[in-house]
């Protein structure tokens, strides 16, 4: 079969390797469709862990072709939506229910194969049945359920005015759940109009245009909508100076979401007498949870919309355009690779 396979930081091929054999309790899926996100730009400069030879591709929606001993449950030319995470479920912090932190972590895409290939094997329970949703909508199901582990970290108080600062699929996620889950306002602000637009069309309440040189995401209009800072205000966008910026539009009490992956030598000038001061709050949110099942839920009933956010497709041989795309290009918002 074809898969991207990397040896080294930045260095990949699209290469002929033998094609998975599925082991006891293991499923042979097809690909139909990966999402590249920006973990997969991070994870071509060698950060987030990668282990080599590796073959990214961790937001995997697959067509069941084979099986090893002992699966039941899912049907030859069912598609699923896999749940690329897989935990030892005994070690200290998989007791304390933080499996993304489990000391045995393995992560298709990362550590393990991933779908940037023809055929990919996955573990049966980390394949949920999602024959009723097109297939780029199901390999969004990864995206969406981090950003359900992102509220649950969050713990959203109701009524709070939210500002996101970030339009890429997990920004506009982020503002759509936000809304459902009692924000009494979500201000998105991004530097595309197209993807703004979009924002508003999912719900978003204001949306505003972050300009080159701001001091604080959206300027003047955004510390214009809460002169006395916003209640939460998180980075969807991985930018230190967007963070910075962020932390400029908190009110008192203020909670500061980091959300966007940063590059990993990144670091952020924070004021600790600020904090103390203002009784503010700084929380990040790594990876997903307990939240696939709920991720699928929400793209079944259509409180996650997806219409319009895949803009880019792509093919194996394809891949470093991809990647080009999602890290450079304004005009993507959503890559897929069709294998």
């Amino acid at each position: 079969m074809k898969a991207v396979v990397y040896d080294a930081p930045r260095r990949w091929r699209c290469a002929d390797v033998p094609d998975p054999v599925p082991a006891a309790g293991e499923v042979m899926l097809r690909v139909v469709a990966a999402g590249v996100c920006g973990t997969d730009v991070h994870l071509d400069a060698g950060e987030f862990g990668p282990v080599y030879p590796l073959t990214p591709g961790h937001e995997i929606a697959g067509v069941v072709t084979g099986a090893g001993p002992g699966v039941t449950g899912l049907a030859g030319g069912e598609l699923v939506a896999v749940d690329n995470m897989m935990a030892c479920g005994h070690c200290q912090q998989c007791r304390r229910a933080r499996p993304q932190f489990c000391a045995r972590m393995r992560a298709m895409g990362v550590t393990d194969p991933g779908g940037f290939a023809e055929y990919v094997v996955a573990p049966a329970g980390k394949c949920h049945p999602a024959g009723d949703l097109e297939p780029e909508v199901t390999a969004l199901a990864e995206p969406v359920a981090c950003v359900v582990h992102g509220l649950d970290v969050l713990q959203l108080r109701p009524g709070s005015d939210v500002l996101v600062a970030g339009t890429g699929p997990t920004g506009l996620i982020l503002a759509q759940l936000l809304r459902a889950s009692g924000a009494s306002r979500v201000t998105v602000a991004g530097r595309t109009s197209f993807k703004l637009e979009l924002a508003a069309a999912y719900g978003a309440d204001e949306v505003v245009l972050m300009a080159a040189g701001d001091e604080r995401p959206g300027g003047a209009a955004a510390a214009g909508l809460a002169p006395d800072g916003f209640d939460v205000v998180i980075d969807a966008t991985g930018s230190v100076d967007v963070l910075t910026g962020c932390a400029q539009l908190l009110g008192i009490g203020g909670t500061l979401f980091v959300y966007g992956m940063t590059p990993e030598a990144a670091s952020l000038a924070v004021s600790p007498y600020d904090i103390f001061r203002r009784e503010l709050t700084i929380k990040g949110s790594f990876s997903q949870a307990f939240s696939f099942d709920r991720a699928l839920a929400l793209l079944r009933s259509g409180r996650v919309r997806t219409e319009g956010m895949v803009t880019h497709r792509f093919g194996l041989p394809e891949y470093g355009a991809a990647l080009e795309a999602v890290s450079r290009d304004s005009r993507c918002l959503k890559a897929v690779v069709h294998p």
